[in-house]
């Protein structure tokens, strides 16, 4: 009965400051995002606050989402630490509990937090981005094709009058809607046509078609079109391999997204990988306090603690590079999705997994 009620005390005691320091971050980034948001937003006319406000509202919850093994790492550490400090680990131990009882709390509330940040969390950080992107582009409406900043998205199509080479400064509804476009045009020789300059473009049956066209071409004189409609090739499965980001992608929604790549013939290799990524988050954040445990279980008393702290947080990095690394090599097709979504959960959560048995169990 003891033990059971210390494990419920040390799950809410890591609960608690696992959230305190998320929530820290949370606002954290939203403050930066606001700042930023708000440098670029200067040049435009007509902008209030208060829409500068909802658009970064809107974008942080995916930004966030990129942190929570963070959170994990260093509230867990905090949490291990306070209470090594408190000597409330030594009356642990004294109580007949040992070092994996009062990890596995915490172990269990990982899992439950992971699960719900990928059925829960995602699917709304996701949705909020989309909406995010609507506010952004009422901003930057009445501003030059291509100023609005932001990742720049490139695809190159081929039609019956020739090549073109699409870029579009910002995309939504997963590459079908495109703003900021600009499109260098070829005939079927290969020589250059025309440029176009336009403010959005959105995928229709077989065309392209272009608001507030510009086109510029050597030695003809400058063409307006409020409408322009390009011929194109591209299907929506096509277009969403170049314009789309996985990371908008609800989790839920991303089995149909793969399904639909596979009957078009493609690889779909960037939402494998964020399926496999948002699987493998409660295992992640369990590796997380594998490896933060390994690190602040020694006692408070015996010193050393900037060290640990250090330990722990270059721990934390290496996994993030490796993760990086993992994920380019899949996103280059030198890597299958599941090994690289997996292995840092599986070197992260070995590591500090062997780390304890050695401290605990020698």
């Amino acid at each position: 009965m003891i033990v059971g009620t210390l494990q419920r005390y040390f799950a809410w005691r890591f609960l608690g400051t696992v959230l305190a320091v998320f929530v820290g971050i949370y606002a954290l980034i939203s403050l930066i995002d606001y700042v930023e948001l708000t440098k670029r937003t200067a040049q435009a006319p007509n902008v209030s606050a208060w829409m500068v406000l909802k658009a970064s509202f809107f974008r942080v919850p995916l930004h966030t989402e990129r942190i929570m093994p963070f959170a994990v790492l260093v509230g867990t550490m905090s949490c291990y630490l306070n209470l090594s400090r408190r000597l409330e680990l030594v009356i642990a131990r004294s109580a007949g509990m040992s070092a994996w009882q009062f990890i596995s709390p915490a172990l269990t509330m990982a899992l439950i937090l992971g699960v719900l940040a990928t059925t829960v969390y995602n699917p709304l950080s996701a949705v909020m981005q989309e909406r995010s992107k609507r506010i952004e582009a009422e901003i930057y409406g009445e501003q030059p094709a291509g100023s609005a900043g932001g990742s720049s998205f490139w695809a190159r199509q081929r039609s019956g009058e020739g090549q073109s080479i699409i870029n579009a400064q910002t995309s939504r509804e997963q590459g079908v809607v495109l703003d900021g476009v600009t499109v260098f045009a070829f005939d079927a020789a290969g020589h250059f046509q025309h440029r176009i300059e336009a403010k959005g473009a959105v995928l229709e049956a077989g065309n392209w078609r272009l608001t507030e066209a510009r086109l510029y071409g050597a030695g003809v004189p400058l063409r307006e079109h409020s409408t322009y409609l390009l011929s194109t090739n591209l299907t929506p499965e096509q277009v969403r391999e170049s314009f789309a980001t996985p990371e908008t992608v609800p989790f839920w929604q991303i089995p149909m997204y793969i399904e639909m790549a596979e009957h078009a013939g493609l690889v779909a290799a960037g939402y494998r990988l964020q399926y496999q990524k948002l699987l493998a988050r409660p295992f992640l954040l369990a590796a997380m306090v594998l490896l933060a445990a390994a690190v602040s279980l020694r006692f408070f008393r015996f010193g050393g603690v900037q060290k640990m702290i250090l330990s722990g947080v270059s721990a934390g990095f290496l996994l993030y590079v490796l993760s990086k690394v993992t994920e380019d090599l899949s996103k280059a097709q030198l890597m299958h999705p599941v090994a690289a979504a997996w292995l840092p959960v599986l070197v992260g959560g070995l590591t500090g997994f062997v780390a304890l048995l050695y401290q605990e169990d020698g």
